[in-house]
């Protein structure tokens, strides 16, 4: 069923008000910075199942997201490049950093699509799976930078039944830091794979044993997804990353159909 040459329910087309392209997928707010990412993290379009168009957010950095104060100068062209991905035609928006959930509510109310900013949205849902006795682990890449604010922003309770831990915070993802942290990746950042692997499980695996009643985990950075599987394999809980977020997004604007028999 799948080669089929089309929908077979598709019989005629008509054009959506200024909308430019049609059969998108995911609209992806890229960050301003330039690195490379390993299959499974969303600057890499090509471990994805269906359709990604990436916007840069012009001006709009790792630091200037996830460092700086000025955090609202940021807005503008976070909209601007929401608003672009919704002419062409994709059918959900993204945002490409974990701390984009800063701007979740900002967005959403003036795209006219379903928009996800950030892996933690997935929390709430987290939370109600596990129940009140459990926590729901947080993994971000600098839990110095994270703020009330952006929990909020996404649905989280402040104080409710989640714990914060980040992977970079002692300085034991070095592989991450020569991608993303200024004054410490090189003119052409690059990493190892398997160095990062190891080096992110380590922290992971420690931030998961710290806490004995910790019922699901959810990965904040969309530099993370390519190592949760082998990180699900160690510590055997539900993992939410930016991976998982990905697939239920199309999943909700592009149901899937089904074929089978009884």
């Amino acid at each position: 069923m799948l080669n089929l040459p089309r929908d077979p329910q598709i019989h005629s087309i008509k054009a959506r008000p200024n909308q430019c392209c049609y059969g998108m997928g995911l609209g992806i707010i890229l960050l301003d910075d330039v690195y490379p990412g390993f299959p499974g993290d969303v600057r890499n379009a090509s471990a994805y199942p269906f359709p990604i168009q990436y916007e840069i957010v012009e001006g709009v950095d790792i630091y200037r997201l996830v460092r700086g104060e000025d955090k609202l100068s940021c807005l503008e062209p976070i909209l601007q490049a929401a608003q672009k991905l919704e002419r062409l035609g994709c059918r959900a928006i993204l945002g490409e950093c974990g701390y984009f959930a800063y701007f979740q509510r900002e967005v959403s109310s003036v795209i006219h699509l379903p928009v996800f900013m950030s892996s933690l949205l997935q929390v709430p849902l987290a939370q109600q799976i596990v129940g009140e006795d459990q926590v729901v682990g947080i993994l971000v890449a600098n839990s110095n930078y994270l703020t009330d604010h952006h929990l909020e922003s996404v649905g989280i309770q402040v104080g409710s039944n989640y714990v914060i831990g980040g992977a970079m915070d002692d300085g034991r993802c070095v592989e991450f830091d020569n991608l993303w942290t200024d004054f410490i990746r090189s003119s052409i950042p690059e990493a190892n794979y398997e160095k990062a692997e190891a080096e992110f499980l380590s922290v992971a695996v420690d931030f998961f044993r710290a806490y004995p009643n910790m019922g699901a985990l959810v990965l904040e950075c969309t530099g993370f997804p390519p190592f949760a599987r082998a990180l699900q394999r160690i510590i055997d809980i539900p993992v939410f990353s930016w991976g998982t977020l990905l697939d239920y997004a199309y999943s909700v604007v592009v149901h899937r159909d089904y074929y089978g028999h009884v």
